[in-house]
């Protein structure tokens, strides 16, 4: 090859694509949480930002960890604003205790996602206990891809006498390659609805799907009844033979490979 030759190639890589650049969005819309403080009010819960138990900062710090972008989605999500990320995380939609004047998911903010994940988009659905969830909205979404939180309350753990109860019984080691032991407390379990979705966690008790993945199209949905891996339960407070760190590091590497956009 010449020189010339050469450094074209060069030039044309350079403007293709590149598939390691992958930008991790969070919703700040559907969940936007706020409190009072001596100063005003501020945002808070599930947040990039956030480093204390309330937060995401550990996560979101592994996710750069192995090269992506954080970002964030303030707005109603559509087509053109989510083909800027290849993952997209929707937590915990607000209820009206938690805010007064809650955004809650639309039809059209549902065909708008699902248009994304059959593009190849990579969507994180992670819900909550019925009484800490807007679930009926969020499972206009759910829906779309076979999937529907339950209003229930498997793995109901009373106090910290009682982490056993929040173990889950089985997990899908295709999905956590490195078979954690898992930790999850009081969460809506889910039903699966299409031949596309599948089991990845089970409650204690082996009765119930606590967290299931669904392809769509091109792309595919990892969901889960509760928030789950915010700074508390990855080790912040656990016992240690509990890995649900582990389990955020298996997940986050998992949902990388996946992106096919």
């Amino acid at each position: 090859m010449n020189k010339f030759l050469f450094c074209a190639f060069i030039i044309v890589l350079k403007a293709a694509p590149n598939s390691f650049a992958q930008t991790v969005t969070l919703d700040y819309y559907f969940n936007h949480e706020t409190h009072k403080t001596k100063t005003g009010t501020e945002r808070f819960h599930y947040l990039w930002t956030d480093e204390k138990d309330s937060g995401f900062s550990k996560w979101g710090g592994w996710f750069k960890d192995i090269g992506f972008t954080l970002d964030t989605l303030a707005e109603a999500p559509t087509l053109a604003k989510l083909n800027k990320s290849s993952v997209y995380i929707i937590v915990d939609p607000d209820t009206k205790k938690e805010t007064p004047n809650p955004n809650y998911i639309q039809e059209n903010d549902a065909t708008q996602i699902a248009l994304w994940v059959r593009s190849g988009g990579v969507l994180v659905l992670m819900a909550n206990d019925s009484t800490n969830v807007e679930l009926p909205h969020f499972n206009t979404l759910a829906a779309k891809f076979g999937l529907h939180f339950n209003n229930d309350l498997p793995n109901h753990v009373i106090d910290d006498k009682h982490f056993k109860d929040g173990e889950a019984s089985w997990v899908d080691n295709a999905v956590f390659k490195s078979n954690p032991k898992v930790f999850l407390k009081d969460v809506s379990s889910i039903s699966l609805n299409s031949p596309d979705a599948k089991p990845v966690i089970k409650s204690a008790d082996g009765s119930a799907v606590i967290a299931a993945i669904a392809k769509y199209g091109k792309g595919i949905v990892f969901a889960v009844g509760d928030p789950w891996l915010y700074n508390e339960y990855v080790n912040g407070r656990l016992p240690a033979i509990y890995q649900n760190d582990i389990a955020a590091k298996d997940l986050t590497e998992w949902l990388k490979k996946q992106v096919k956009r």
